[in-house]
C-alpha cells in the first residue's frame, strides 16, 4: 500500500466496517488533538495507527511508536486501555510475583487427558529504547547485543546458548517454528505495524538445553521471556519464570521500561501492567463446538488463540487458552485467575462430555 498520511488513515479506518479498539474509542476530536504531536523518538500518530487502519480487521488496532508514545498520544491510548483490560482507570499495583517457595498450585490436569503443555511468558522492554517504529538498524543490533550479555549471565537450569536469526540455517528455523519455539515473519499485523523492519538483523532466540525456558529477541517486543514444558505442571513452569527474573534483574545491565499508572511497558497495549500471559494447549472438542465457547471465556476473563500463536487459525480441538487481562493486577493474581478460569473450562468440558454418553 502506498504511503497513507496520517488523516488518509484515519479516514480509511472511520468509515470502514471495522471492530477493533481503536475505532471504537478514537473520535475526531482525539484525532485533531493528537495529529501532531511528536515524541522524543520522533514517533507519531500515524506510527501508532497505521497498522490498525490498514487491517481493519484488527482486534487491538494499535501499537505504541516507543515508551512515551502512551503520555504523549495518552488521549487515545487510555480509553483503548480501559476498555480492552476492563478496567475503570489506567492504574497498576506494584509487581507481586508471589512466594515461589509456597505457591499453593501445581497440576492442572492431574487426569492428563486434556492439557498437552503448559508455558508462561513475560514481555519486556529495554528502557531507554524505540519500539519498532522509531527503531534504527543501530538500535536493533545494540538490544541484541546487551541482551546476549545479559542471558550469559544465567546458570544451572537457566543456562543456555543465544542463536542469531541472521545466522541460523532454515532447517534450523523449521525444526525451532514447528516445535512452537521460533517466531518468523508473516504475519501481516505486526508487518504493517514495522515489527519486521531490518529483518532478521538484531532478532534471535535464547534456550536451554531442554528447550523449557526461552527468550525470544526483538520480536514484538524488545524480550520475551517464556518457560514451558509438556503437561500441566503450572507451579514449576511458573516458578522457572520468576527465578530467572529476579536472576537477571540481579545479575545483568538490563533495566526494563517500567510506568508507575501502566506497570511494564510493551510494544502493544494489550501487553501492559504484568505482560504476562499464563497458557496452556487444552483438547476441549466438546466446549468448543458450543456456540457460548468465546462468552465463556469472556466471562472467566480467558483468550483463545490458535496453538501456533496470536492471529493464527485453531487447529483440530486443541486450543490456546489463556489469561485475557494483565493490567490492573498483580502477577500472581493474574496467575490464579488464569487457573481459576481454566478449572472452569475443564469442569464445562468434563460435564458435556459425560452428557454425551448419556
Amino acid at each position: 500500500m502506498p504511503t497513507m498520511s496520517v488523516e488518509e488513515h484515519w479516514n480509511r479506518l472511520k468509515h470502514a466496517k471495522s471492530t477493533s479498539f481503536l475505532k471504537r474509542n478514537m473520535t475526531d476530536l482525539i484525532f485533531r488533538e493528537l495529529k501532531d504531536r511528536v515524541t522524543y523518538f520522533n514517533g507519531t500518530l500515524v506510527d501508532c495507527i497505521k497498522g490498525g487502519c490498514i487491517n481493519l480487521d484488527s482486534g487491538c488496532g494499535m501499537y505504541a511508536s516507543d515508551p512515551e508514545a502512551y503520555d504523549v498520544f495518552w488521549e487515545i491510548f487510555h480509553p483503548v486501555i480501559k476498555d480492552y483490560h476492563k478496567v475503570d482507570k489506567v492504574a497498576h499495583p506494584n509487581p507481586d510475583f508471589g512466594d515461589i517457595n509456597n505457591l499453593g498450585f501445581g497440576d492442572l490436569d492431574p487426569t492428563k487427558k486434556y492439557i498437552s503443555s503448559t508455558r508462561v511468558r513475560l514481555g519486556r522492554s529495554q528502557a531507554g529504547f524505540p519500539f519498532h517504529p522509531t527503531a534504527k538498524l543501530k538500535d536493533r543490533k545494540e538490544l541484541e547485543s546487551r541482551a546476549k550479555a545479559a542471558l550469559d549471565t544465567l546458570s544451572g537450569e537457566l543456562k543456555g546458548s543465544y542463536y542469531s536469526l541472521s545466522e541460523m540455517s532454515e532447517d534450523k528455523q523449521i525444526e525451532l517454528t514447528e516445535g512452537h519455539f521460533l517466531y518468523l515473519q508473516g504475519n501481516r499485523f505486526l508487518g504493517d505495524a514495522n515489527v519486521y523492519d531490518d529483518w532478521p538483523v538484531g532478532r534471535g532466540i535464547f534456550y536451554n538445553p531442554s528447550r523449557t525456558f526461552l527468550v525470544w529477541v526483538n520480536e514484538e517486543d524488545h524480550l520475551r521471556f517464556i518457560s514451558m514444558q509438556e503437561g500441566s505442571d503450572l507451579g514449576t513452569v511458573y516458578r522457572r519464570l520468576v527465578t530467572a527474573m529476579k536472576s537477571l534483574e540481579e545479575r545483568s545491565s538490563l533495566k526494563f521500561a517500567h510506568h508507575p499508572n501502566l506497570g511494564f511497558l510493551g510494544y502493544c497495549p494489550t501487553n501492559l501492567g504484568t505482560t504476562l500471559r499464563a497458557s496452556v494447549h487444552i483438547k476441549i472438542p466438546c466446549l468448543a463446538s458450543k456456540p457460548y465457547f468465546h462468552d465463556f471465556l469472556e466471562k472467566h476473563h480467558l483468550q483463545v488463540r490458535g496453538v501456533n500463536g496470536v492471529h493464527t487459525e485453531m487447529t483440530g480441538d486443541i486450543y490456546d487458552i489463556s489469561n485475557k487481562r494483565r493490567l490492573g493486577l498483580t502477577e500472581i493474581e493474574a496467575v490464579r485467575e488464569m487457573i481459576r478460569g481454566v478449572g472452569a473450562v475443564l469442569a464445562e468440558e468434563q460435564r458435556l462430555d459425560g452428557s454425551l454418553m448419556v
